[in-house]
């Protein structure tokens, strides 16, 4: 019987592959045997992870690149074409969020930050829009694609102190959900698109709001965990599962989703 999870020699281009949740993300689907292309903004950095990859003999190439330019991506997406001759999958995993498009608990909404907070929507929601126009164009002409999304907890329920990031992750689950309509409405079943919804990873970003210095958890690091089931933050290799079923044959009916995955966080209550 044909193996649903196999992704052997699938072209599989993944924006913000540099970050903890990417590399994971891309290192794991080398492993399976998919052709990474990593995007990202640090050339010593992509190239150093499409370097580990080889010496383990995946394959992988680096495009340095900026998500929130359409022309940038579109010579991405030329060049993946060029040595691939096709794309099967876009994972849109670039974002972040800075202390500008926050609310601590010192401050109020009128302290916010506009600039700061336009920027950390262009960079999660524009960032993701602008690969996608870019890259599923090519998946449209091929009647052939399959995008992945990544969402936020904070999509799913306004969290305290992240306005400008929930504010933009829950557009992107949305245009996730529009997306998947509009793409197999116009260019057939063979285009999906998904989304994950990561709970709480300890990642750069976020390290100083969650942990001290000596690697205690502050009081919303705390609060996290009070607030979820598991009691403790996720492993980045606890989301390849989900990815792996989302770019495999294994979800081949399943489009406009957003799956969650945070130890139980969302649906705790009390």
């Amino acid at each position: 019987m044909r193996n649903l999870f196999d992704i052997k020699d699938r072209v599989m281009v993944i924006t913000g592959g540099t970050g903890v949740l990417g590399t994971s993300m891309t290192e794991y689907l080398a492993e399976q045997g998919a052709k990474m292309v990593v995007l990202g903004r640090n050339k010593e950095k992509g190239e150093g992870i499409v370097n580990g990859i080889k010496e383990k003999g995946g394959e992988a190439v680096f495009l340095q690149s900026d998500v929130n330019n359409l022309e940038v991506v579109q010579q991405n997406a030329a060049d993946v074409v060029a040595k691939y001759g096709r794309i099967d999958v876009l994972i849109n995993g670039a974002g972040g969020n800075m202390p500008g498009a926050t609310i601590g608990p010192d401050k109020t909404i009128f302290d916010l930050d506009i600039s700061a907070f336009k920027t950390v929507v262009d960079l999660n929601l524009m960032g993701t829009v602008i690969p996608t126009l870019a890259f599923a164009k090519v998946m449209a002409d091929q009647k052939q694609g399959n995008i992945i999304n990544i969402s936020s907890e904070s999509a799913l329920r306004p969290l305290t102190r992240v306005v400008g990031y929930g504010a933009a992750k829950a557009a992107v689950t949305n245009f996730t959900k529009y997306l998947s309509i509009e793409l197999a409405q116009k260019f057939g079943q063979g285009m999906r698109v998904n989304a994950i919804a990561p709970g709480f990873f300890i990642s750069e970003q976020n390290r100083a709001l969650l942990t001290n210095p000596d690697g205690s958890f502050t009081a919303r690091g705390n609060a996290i965990i009070a607030h979820t089931p598991f009691a403790r933050f996720g492993e980045p290799e606890e989301l390849l599962g989900t990815l792996h079923w989302l770019v495999s044959d294994a979800s081949k009916f399943v489009t406009g989703t957003m799956t969650v995955v945070d130890g139980g966080f969302d649906v705790f209550c009390i």
